[in-house]
Parts: C-alpha cells; sequence; structure tokens
C-alpha cells in the first residue's frame, strides 16, 4: 500500500475514532434542551448518556473478537452503518424511550467501530516507528473527541437546537462509509477456521454490561444501595462463568486467557485503566467548575477547553518520536509524572482562581503528560501479539480506557459530592463547598496517575517484548 494511500487510510479510520468518542461527551451541554423537550426527569435523564457509555463498554471485547472472525473491512463498515442509523433516530426521538433505545444502539455501533479502527490500524502499518506514527494520531482523535464534545455540542445546540448534536453524525458517518469502501483493503478473516464463541461473548457483554451498569448507577443511589450492589454481584458472577468457559469448556475461546500470561499487555491495560480513570473524571468537573462556580455559559466552557484539546493534540503527536528516542516505560514515566503535577496544580484552585492560574497551566500539564502517555501505552498492549489476536489486543484496550474512565468518573463524582455535602454541613458556602469537592477529586486524580507512573516502571520490561523502541533518526 502506497503511503499516500495509507496516510489516507489513516484518517478515514481515526475520523470514525473521534466520532464515537466526541459522542460520549457532546450531549452533556445539551442535556437542558432535551430534558425540556422530552420531559425527563432528573433522575432519567442521566440515561441519555449512560445508554451510550453502557453499551459502548460492554460490547467492545465481542467487537475486538470479531474483528479477527471476520474481514475487518466488512466490520468496520457495519460499525459505521449502525452508529449513523443510530444518530438519525436519536435526532428524530419523540419521546424518551426512543431516545434512549436509539442512544444505546449507537454505543453498540460505537463500539465496533473502535476496535475495528484500532485493529486496521495495527493490522495495516508495519511494527515500529511507522506504527507508532499511526497509533498516535488514533490516540489523539479519540483524545481531541472526548475534549471536543462541550465545544461543538454547545455550538450546535445553540445554533440549531439538541437534534443537531446528533444529525452531525449522519453526513460524516456517510464520508467515512464512502472512504472506507475505497480504502480500507479487502482481507479475509485473520483467524482462519475458528468460530465465533457465543457463550463467551454473551457473559463477556453481560458481565461487562453489568458492572457499568452498577457503576453508573451510584450518581442516584449510592454505593451502598441494592440497585448498585446487586449489578456489581452479578456482574463479577458472569465474569467468573466465562473465565471458567474460556479457560476449560471453549473450543474456540473469544478469549484466549493465554493472551493474559503477556505481561506487557496486563502493564499496559492497568495504566491506560488509571490514566483515563484519572483524565474523564477531569474533563466533567472542569466543565462544572467554569459553569457552576465561575458562571461560564457553555460555549464559553467549552471554548476555554481549546488549549487543552490542542496540547493532548500535540502529547500524542509528539509521543512515537520520545517512544523511539527514548522507549515505552521512559515516556510513560514522563507523561505520567507531568499529568500528576497538572492535577496537583489543578487541586489548588478556589472559587477566586481566574482560569489562567490554575485550570489552563493544570488542564495543560495534564493534557500534554496524558498525549504522552496514552500512545505509549496503546503501542505496548498491541506489540508482539500475534496478527489473529490484534482484535482481541484492541478490544481489550479499548475496554480498559471505558471501564477504566467509567469507573473513574463514576467514584470520583461519589467523593468529590460527599465532600462537598460535607463541606456545607459545615456551613461553608455552595461555592467554596463546590469547588472544595472538585479539589478533592482532582489530588486522587494525581495518586491515579502516580499508580500508573509506578505501574510502568516496575511492570514493563525494556526488552525485546517491545516496550522499548530501537532509536529512529528519521522518526
Amino acid at each position: 500500500m502506497k503511503r499516500l494511500q495509507k496516510d489516507a487510510l489513516l484518517l478515514t479510520v481515526c475520523l470514525a475514532q473521534f466520532m464515537v468518542i466526541l459522542d460520549i461527551s457532546i450531549v452533556n451541554v445539551a442535556l437542558p434542551d432535551i430534558h425540556s423537550a422530552l420531559g425527563f426527569s432528573d433522575s432519567g435523564l442521566q440515561w441519555v448518556v449512560n445508554a451510550y457509555t453502557l453499551t459502548f463498554a460492554g460490547f467492545l471485547m465481542l467487537a475486538g473478537r470479531a474483528t479477527d472472525l471476520l474481514p475487518r473491512r466488512q466490520v468496520f463498515l457495519v460499525g459505521v452503518g449502525l452508529f449513523a442509523a443510530a444518530s438519525l433516530g436519536c435526532a428524530l426521538a419523540d419521546g424518551q424511550g426512543v431516545l434512549i433505545g436509539a442512544r444505546a444502539i449507537q454505543g453498540a455501533g460505537a463500539a465496533v467501530i473502535s476496535a475495528a479502527s484500532l485493529a486496521i490500524v495495527t493490522g495495516s502499518f508495519e511494527e515500529g516507528s511507522e506504527r507508532n506514527r499511526a497509533l498516535g494520531l488514533w490516540a489523539a482523535m479519540g483524545g481531541i473527541g472526548g475534549s471536543a464534545g462541550a465545544l461543538l455540542g454547545g455550538a450546535l445546540t445553540q445554533a440549531f437546537d439538541w437534534p443537531a448534536i446528533f444529525v452531525i453524525n449522519v453526513p460524516v458517518g456517510l464520508a467515512v462509509l464512502l472512504a472506507g469502501r475505497r480504502l480500507i483493503p479487502r482481507h479475509a478473516a485473520i483467524a482462519h477456521g475458528r468460530k465465533l464463541d457465543v457463550p463467551g461473548a454473551v457473559l463477556i457483554t453481560g458481565g461487562l454490561t453489568a458492572i457499568v451498569y452498577g457503576i453508573v448507577r451510584t450518581d442516584t443511589l449510592g454505593w451502598g444501595s441494592l440497585g448498585v450492589l446487586a449489578p456489581l454481584a452479578l456482574g463479577i458472577v458472569l465474569l467468573g462463568l466465562f473465565a471458567l468457559v474460556e479457560g476449560k469448556l471453549a473450543a474456540d475461546p473469544l478469549i484466549p486467557l493465554d493472551v493474559f500470561k503477556m505481561p506487557t499487555l496486563r502493564a499496559a491495560n492497568l495504566i491506560v485503566a488509571l490514566l483515563f480513570a484519572a483524565t474523564f473524571a477531569m474533563w466533567y468537573f472542569i466543565s462544572l467548575y467554569l459553569q457552576e462556580v465561575k458562571g461560564e455559559n457553555a460555549l464559553l466552557a467549552g471554548v476555554s477547553f481549546l488549549p487543552l484539546t490542542l496540547l493532548f493534540f500535540a502529547g500524542s503527536a509528539t509521543a512515537p518520536k520520545l517512544v523511539a528516542r527514548l522507549g515505552v516505560r521512559t515516556t510513560l514515566g514522563i507523561g505520567l509524572a507531568l499529568a500528576m503535577i497538572g492535577f496537583l496544580v489543578l487541586a489548588t484552585l478556589e472559587p477566586s482562581s481566574p482560569y489562567e492560574v490554575a485550570i489552563l497551566p493544570g488542564g495543560m500539564l495534564v493534557t500534554l503528560g496524558a498525549g504522552w502517555s496514552m500512545v505509549p501505552a496503546t503501542i505496548a498492549a498491541v506489540k508482539g501479539v500475534a496478527p489473529e489476536q490484534n482484535g482481541l489486543a484492541s478490544g481489550v484496550v479499548n475496554t480498559s480506557r471505558m471501564v477504566g474512565g467509567t469507573l473513574g468518573l463514576a467514584v470520583l463524582t461519589t467523593i468529590a459530592t460527599s465532600h462537598t455535602n460535607g463541606l456545607l454541613a459545615g456551613g461553608a458556602g455552595q461555592l467554596e463547598a463546590l469547588t472544595g469537592g472538585y479539589k478533592v477529586a482532582f489530588l486522587i486524580g494525581a495518586g491515579l496517575c502516580l499508580m500508573g507512573a509506578i505501574a510502568a516502571a516496575t511492570l514493563l520490561r525494556g526488552g525485546p517484548e517491545g516496550v522499548a523502541e530501537p532509536v529512529s533518526q528519521s522518526a
């Protein structure tokens, strides 16, 4: 494949990845309008967001394995078509159930796109500097999609009303479909002669879905309630049964458990989960601080994220060069250390703090560090994996991102809310109490980054297993 054609292929799959990550956050600023238009209750409104993330996380492993057992071009195009059709269904929804159902289908399509796009990248670019560059751009698109949601959602909602945030996916999805049909090679399935492990697929999807469902329910029920503990317990049981089926019963397991014997893959996914547990929550709390404490509208808050988005892109774009010169472990250490320092700076904010004093420098350090961390962690997670298991490795790392981010947001939101309520009970003012809760969340984010740095230093090796790339003068 020629370089220009490879670049066009990379741009196509990265645009798809941008689109699906964008839809995690783009709805946030439109929620008040959706609330009024469709008559959601305060507790019901959260499912406009949760229905998407729930199915996204739950179907990632199944989607990842499907890219090994079926032609990746076909899987990718089906995912894009499903996502675009569900987006149109969201835009046309005239009732709560229709919107939530369409969002759930949209999340399933997003899981297929995310797993297939990463598998296409790892399968289309040679291991080394070429693949590292491609993974850097892929990771950057995901990060930019997540952080650009507030800005784009605010602009579209203000100009055209809330259905516009879903309509925008339709022309983008059609463009990706047309480009994908032209650019993605028609290769046969990589894992020949194998069948999809249906019992394993049901158990892993059900287990992850139950756990994520339990996590998101903490927003309204609290961690000790039956409505949270029951789905968490069910999820653990289902995952235990999944391990039994995969290890003892399945002829062609969905996830060969031997893959987790690779220490690099285990360590990389732990680091990804810790990183996204911190950074998903960061965007959420900064948005709340700017709007609820500083009084900015949604569009101005979105504009405030632009420097942070640019730094994440810059970090992701330059990370492959750092990996080529320093290796994965050192690059990860630098990135996670920067992110930790950034969270500590964010934890100094006060209700009167100007944007440029705490939010801007702290957020820029976090996003630069996250860009320098996500790329080498992804490289480590997929390096050395056999071609017929690229989709599996892609599904695992994407699941680590989604589950880590969802769990981190749920846990930190619960802790921040509890601390805020404690300050209010002690006589603190509303703005002071809110800021105090955010500060605690940022301190925990710093701790998560420190844990990731320790994992990188102690669990990743620099030998031939592939966490250190050779120096490339052309990188």
